[in-house]
């Protein structure tokens, strides 16, 4: 069956969501007010991040954008292949410190390219030379709007103490989820954001972080077009993965261990994926609760991230996963992020960021190139960007 032609990307598929500013300052003041409290909460002393706080390590990689990729796909950088120096940064997607088993399973992937020749979607950033990438290990999000993100970020800072509850803290976890803690009427309760949630927890997987998918939940624009993004390993990647499940039932940490002593042993290679929309209708922009199905838009491979064999274990390299700032707006303002919750992302990530490096006493300075945060592995060559010099 021929596949439908790619949807154009208009500033009307995505429409202004009714009081945005208002739902957003919240969401900022709720954040800015738990990342000042984290300091002494998290047990850290230092500011943790609101979403992904644990590292599980910053790994050292180069990303290829390949040639000859279809003319719908070789949209905007994707249409210069190249190499280039990335970083990427493994985490798990709560907002709090503490052992996996607590943590849970959800974790993400976030990807800083080097050597990115176009102005930035970021007023206050536009020459970066970067472009980021924020993924986790699964293709649906359990929010939809800013304003059900209001109740949203509270949750997640509540999260230990709903835990700590039971099955009691369980249902009340649920019931503030759907209804906004009791604000909502019945017809805006948060059902599919719910089932959304619930899915994500079936699907994501203890196992080791180089065996996982991840995707971009949100669209972004793609050129002409509107995409989603997945990163996974290719078959012969995976195979060679030595420590595969992992059973958080009897160590504390197991993500780290298990990404430090593979990456240790052998490098990896990952497929960097477009599946673009060919249906607003059956491909929502504004609906994170529903999985484009590839049936009517497969995902295409334009990029390969490849991760040479290198020791990221040390304090050190937690260091610089900590001090990194990954946002999905820093890109070309052809692959800008689209549709409410992606709008939202991109002032609350500024803020969030501008906080957490203040309190921390860090200088928040975009890296000129991967070594900035860190070195090389050990006889490994840098990328070149598709100009032929140093990325």
């Amino acid at each position: 069956m021929a596949l439908a032609r790619p949807v154009g990307y208009s500033p009307d598929v995505e429409p202004p969501e009714p009081q945005f500013e208002e739902s957003q300052q919240e969401v900022i003041d709720t954040i800015l007010e738990f990342e000042r409290n984290s300091v002494r909460s998290e047990g850290g002393n230092r500011a943790v991040r609101f979403a992904h706080a644990k590292a599980y390590g910053l790994v050292r990689g180069v990303f290829e954008i390949l040639d000859g990729i279809p003319p719908e796909y070789a949209q905007g950088v994707y249409a210069r292949p190249g190499t280039h120096d990335c970083l990427v940064r493994y985490s798990n997607g709560l907002s709090h410190l503490g052992a996996d088993r607590g943590l849970g399973k959800v974790v993400g992937m976030a990807t800083k390219v080097f050597g990115i020749e176009a102005e930035t979607a970021l007023e206050d950033e536009p020459r970066t030379g970067t472009m980021d990438f924020n993924m986790i290990n699964a293709p649906v999000f359990f929010c939809n709007t800013a304003a059900h993100y209001r109740f949203l970020a509270r949750i997640f800072i509540d999260l230990p103490k709903y835990r700590a509850g039971g099955k009691k803290g369980n249902h009340q976890l649920f019931h503030d989820w759907v209804t906004g803690y009791g604000t909502l009427p019945p017809e805006d309760w948060a059902w599919d954001e719910l089932g959304a949630l619930l899915r994500v927890g079936m699907l994501a997987r203890w196992q080791n972080l180089l065996l996982s998918s991840f995707w971009s939940m949100g669209a972004v624009r793609h050129g002409d077009h509107i995409a989603k993004l997945r990163i996974r390993p290719t078959e012969a990647s995976a195979a060679a993965i030595g420590i595969r499940d992992l059973d958080p039932s009897g160590e504390a940490e197991v993500f780290r261990p298990a990404l430090v002593e593979e990456l240790a042993r052998h490098g990896c290679e990952f497929d960097f994926q477009v599946q673009l929309c060919r249906s607003l209708e059956e491909m929502p922009v504004d609906d994170l609760t529903v999985e484009w199905p590839e049936d009517l838009s497969p995902f295409v491979t334009v990029a390969r991230l490849r991760f040479p064999r290198q020791d990221i274990g040390g304090d050190g390299n937690l260091a610089a996963a900590d001090g990194i700032s990954i946002t999905p707006w820093r890109c070309a303002a052809e692959h800008a992020p689209v549709g409410s919750i992606q709008r939202l992302r991109k002032e609350v990530y500024r803020r969030s960021s501008v906080e957490r490096h203040r309190l921390n006493g860090q200088v928040r300075a975009e890296p000129d190139e991967a070594s900035d945060l860190l070195a090389p592995p050990s006889g490994a060559a840098h990328a070149t960007t598709d100009e032929g010099g140093p990325s």
